[in-house]
């Protein structure tokens, strides 16, 4: 069947009606093997040469950690825009770009605590939360709870990025003050996480007898 027409908004990711497209929703196969995935295995691959680099480094602010940071942020755009210039749409894609990015936020905490380039309370927050959701992830899967990632969530990303970005170049306050910005965002996204995983609980068959 032919694929719709490809508008720069859904290029670019803006424009998301329709839904997530059929090969990436629960019951379709990982289809591993697609140019897209090649991206966030590379994605994926970076994040410990980031780690190895950065707290290698005396101070947490080295140019060669901070581009391979930012290779991986940056990248994950051109994995969704070649996954749909290409319709090349998988299960896995879908499962592994957010676990990338959680991955990457994580990695960046790590290494902003460590050097305490951003205020630890907030990073501790931050940090508990990506873990926690990578772990309710795995739980809402294996109870057939597929949870989309949300606009909120989408948004948040920058912000929190980038605070780790900043930081990692030179003390700013701009960087505390998105690291706050992207917290409160993903907080927000993680209560309409939970709010969209009770509406699939309470919509699975009952199995009492």
């Amino acid at each position: 069947m032919a694929r719709a027409s490809l508008s720069k908004r859904r290029l670019v990711g803006i424009d998301r009606s329709g839904g997530p497209p059929p090969q990436t929703v629960k019951g379709q196969p990982l289809r591993p093997w697609t140019l897209p995935n090649a991206i966030g295995f590379v994605r994926l691959g970076l994040i410990p040469v980031f780690l190895v680099l950065a707290l290698g480094s005396g101070d947490g602010r080295v140019a060669s950690a901070t581009i391979v940071y930012t290779v991986i942020a940056w990248s994950d755009y051109l994995d969704g825009i070649t996954a749909r210039i290409t319709g090349q749409y998988s299960r896995l894609g879908a499962l592994l770009d957010p676990l990338t990015d959680r991955m990457l936020v994580v990695s960046g905490v790590v290494v902003t605590w460590h050097f305490e380039l951003l205020p630890r309370p907030a990073l501790a927050v931050l940090a508990a939360r990506e873990l926690g959701m990578l772990v309710l992830t795995q739980i809402g899967l294996r109870r057939g709870i597929d949870l989309n990632v949300n606009m909120l969530g989408r948004l948040a990303v920058f912000p929190t990025m980038s605070s780790i970005f900043l930081a990692m170049v030179s003390v700013t306050w701009v960087a505390d003050l998105l690291l706050y910005l992207g917290l409160a965002m993903t907080l927000g996204a993680t209560a309409r996480y939970a709010l969209d995983a009770r509406r699939q609980l309470d919509a699975l068959p009952s199995t009492s007898a």
